[in-house]
């Protein structure tokens, strides 16, 4: 289900005020959020976002095709290790 259009994108308040820091002084510096429901802006392009997947934090590069996008969308949350050899299930 979609947001209302009146509504504007949801986006986490301290990863916006840390962005609007950054383009003030015009720095690159890596942001840590745990806010993977934060809709990408196109303010955000050119930074470094390091997301949390549930275990650790992984930096995501913002690109301008990106935008409109979640950043939960560019993070895997799982990690498949393989068929367990010994499975009879597996072989059939």
């Amino acid at each position: 289900m979609t947001r209302l259009r009146k509504k504007n994108p949801f986006v986490a308040n301290h990863l916006l005020k840390k962005i609007k820091k950054l383009n003030a002084k015009s720095e690159k510096e890596i942001i840590v959020t745990w806010s993977r429901a934060s809709t990408i802006l196109p303010i955000m392009i050119g930074h470094t976002i390091a997301i949390h997947n549930g275990k650790e934090h992984l930096p995501i590069y913002i690109e301008d095709r990106m935008v409109g996008h979640k950043l939960g969308e560019f993070v895997s949350t799982l990690n498949f290790r393989g068929h367990a050899k010994n499975d009879s299930r597996s072989r059939r």
